[in-house]
């Protein structure tokens, strides 16, 4: 019994953690006003070099660190449409989704002998405790989790206390509620959202090679398949907060846990509806809290100088 439970937080751990780096950006970027629909795509291109640059390098942390450099930039693309020309924020993020997919296809082809896949990566993100032989140690080898996990716990910790704690946050906080006041205070409207748009971008990007490089080995066109979107209904879900979206991770990565536990021979549930399972969990939380969130007030809403 204590070994199905720890198994069963073991795996929703490791399925949250890119939700957490996804929800993250979502949070930092719409707290500061600007909707990113495009972290699907963010976390595609991260995903894939990730793996890319683990596989020619053999140095998964390498992988990682080029995969958020990877988001950010496809991040700088929505910010230049969103921020600077005052674009629809909408169209543009959708837009990133579909430029983030078709961008990591054709470099997979051009990388990799006109393969839509990359090859599987020599070294994965090390666990926490390292190689642990699963017989001597089952407990420990149960507990034993990706690395990536406690990099996404502290990053939660990290935004809360910026948001929260310090000035940056307060400002980031009234760039997103109000931003003539802000303005009025001599606070740059366009840099704030733009950093936050960019570091959106390259949390999303760590979010992709976490499964490219913990949880999987290799990146496909499949590999990244909805996870963005999970990751802003988490954002929704937690009210637009750091640690509410954790949250709210926790319970999508419970829900690709039951399909993992309940995968096997033991219940007899096709395996189709078991597939679903984590998306019919995100129509329904949505349904339920949507209308009880309230988005930051100028969430979505271009800023012209001057205007109130």
């Amino acid at each position: 019994m204590l070994n199905s439970i720890l198994l069963a937080i073991s795996i929703t751990l490791m399925y949250s953690t890119p939700l957490v780096f996804g929800s993250m950006g979502g949070v930092i970027s719409e707290r500061a006003g600007v909707i990113n629909l495009g972290i699907e795509g963010m976390m595609t291109i991260g995903a894939f070099t990730g793996a890319t640059v683990g596989y020619y390098t053999s140095n998964p942390w390498l992988g990682f660190l080029s995969a958020g450099l990877a988001g950010g930039m496809l991040a700088l693309l929505h910010a230049v449409a969103a921020v600077s020309f005052k674009a629809n924020q909408t169209v543009s993020g959708i837009a990133m989704n579909f430029l983030g997919l078709g961008l990591s296809l054709f470099l997979s082809r051009l990388f990799f002998q006109g393969a839509t896949m990359t090859k599987p990566v020599t070294e994965k993100i090390p666990k926490i405790f390292g190689k642990i032989n699963s017989r001597e140690h089952p407990v420990l080898s149960l507990l034993n989790m990706d690395t990536t996990v406690i990099i996404a716990f502290i990053l939660m910790l990290t935004i809360w206390f910026v948001l929260y704690r310090t000035k940056w946050g307060l400002r980031i906080r009234s760039v997103g509620e109000h931003p003539a006041a802000a303005d009025s205070l001599g606070i740059s409207v366009s840099t704030i959202r733009y950093l936050c748009v960019i570091l959106s971008g390259v949390f999303s990007g760590f979010g992709g090679a976490a499964m490219t490089l913990a949880v999987v080995s290799l990146y496909s066109a499949t590999a990244i398949s909805g996870q963005g979107f999970i990751a802003l209904a988490a954002v929704i879900f937690g009210k637009w907060t750091p640690q509410g979206a954790y949250g709210a991770c926790l319970v999508f990565g419970l829900s690709q846990a039951l399909v993992v536990l309940l995968g096997g021979d033991k219940v007899r549930i096709p395996s189709q509806i078991l597939s679903m399972l984590p998306y019919i969990t995100t129509i329904i939380v949505l349904v339920l809290f949507v209308g009880r969130s309230v988005m930051p007030k100028a969430d979505g809403i271009p800023y012209e100088k001057g205007t109130r």
